[in-house]
């Protein structure tokens, strides 16, 4: 469901109002470890309240666990729960609210190296982030802020899953001009050079070229240093690592990863979502269906486990 600029308005003033009443819940829980956290200091200016929501949650966490220690603070930790609990269900709802705006950006970023689908999640937790952040006294419209944070989190997902070496958001960009460039003139037949692709970017040769050679595009009769072209190489079996040893240790890491930071329900949609057991991978209605959930609410959880993960690692 999609909002007008004045129900976007009046949520983000609701958050605002759910978050203040948490902090001052917290801020009465006179529990040392949890206000320790809640008076971090950064070693930068926080331009956002994203840094300080997560200090709140944390401190949250942590009085919730000194409880038995600290009977006399259960109203408080309670209060300050319940206000958190309902300002992230309205920032969600504000997140949803522009999910046209995660599938219109997937629609256009979508690659050989991610899907639509894939894409979309990606937008999704884009959106969290923005409505983490969203201060209505800006006076802008949530989905013109949130566009931002989408494009920003599907180039990331891209650039991420595409190379083993980061390159940086800019940089991505330009790569990606390198290629639609090439498209188009191999498309209308006209010949082209890397001088060329790069002037139609805006940069210099030497820049193309190695964003050109980070992204991938090498040729396969290109011969590297022992004489031998890449497909030579890549026909000798002798020269291949073990595939399934990298697989099985990445993903033991993986696991280790996720009993660390998800709860079980978590992990168990994670992992047969993208077959992280070995097994093929299963849908969100197959989900669901196990473990009684509707196919909507395994994505938010989904999505949720994602970002976690994300503002973890």
């Amino acid at each position: 469901m999609r909002f007008t600029f004045e129900q976007e308005q009046n949520i983000a003033y609701q958050i605002h109002e759910f978050d203040k009443e948490a902090f001052e819940a917290v801020r009465n829980i006179r529990i040392p470890e949890a206000q320790e956290i809640l008076n971090e200091t950064t070693n930068r200016p926080e331009k956002t309240k994203a840094a300080a929501l997560d200090r709140l949650n944390r401190a949250i966490e942590t009085a919730n666990d000194l409880l038995s220690e600290h009977p006399e603070y259960y109203s408080q930790i309670r209060r300050a729960r319940r206000a958190v609990k309902k300002s992230d269900h309205l920032r969600w709802k504000l997140a949803m609210s522009a999910k046209h705006v995660a599938r219109g950006e997937a629609r256009k970023l979508m690659c050989t190296l991610m899907n639509e689908e894939d894409l979309v999640q990606e937008g999704f937790i884009g959106l969290l982030r923005a409505a983490k952040r969203f201060d209505p006294e800006r006076g802008i419209r949530f989905s013109t802020y949130a566009r931002w944070w989408v494009r920003a989190q599907m180039t990331r997902a891209i650039e991420t899953t595409g190379r083993m070496v980061r390159l940086p958001g800019g940089a991505v960009e330009q790569l990606r001009n390198l290629r639609r460039i090439a498209d188009r003139l191999e498309h209308d037949g006209i010949e082209y050079d890397i001088e060329l692709l790069a002037h139609e970017v805006g940069i210099d040769k030497r820049r193309a070229q190695m964003l050109l050679s980070q992204g991938g595009l090498v040729s396969l009769d290109q011969p590297g240093e022992d004489g031998l072209c890449m497909g030579d190489r890549m026909h000798s079996e002798s020269s291949l690592p073990d595939e399934n040893a990298f697989q099985k240790e990445a993903l033991m890491m993986l696991k280790e990863s996720f009993s660390k930071v998800l709860d079980e329900r978590e992990q168990y949609i994670l992992i047969n979502h993208y077959g992280l057991d070995g097994t093929d991978s299963r849908t969100m209605a197959d989900i669901g269906k196990s473990i009684n959930l509707s196919r909507e609410r395994v994505r938010q959880i989904e999505v949720g486990a994602l970002m976690r993960l994300r503002t973890l690692y």
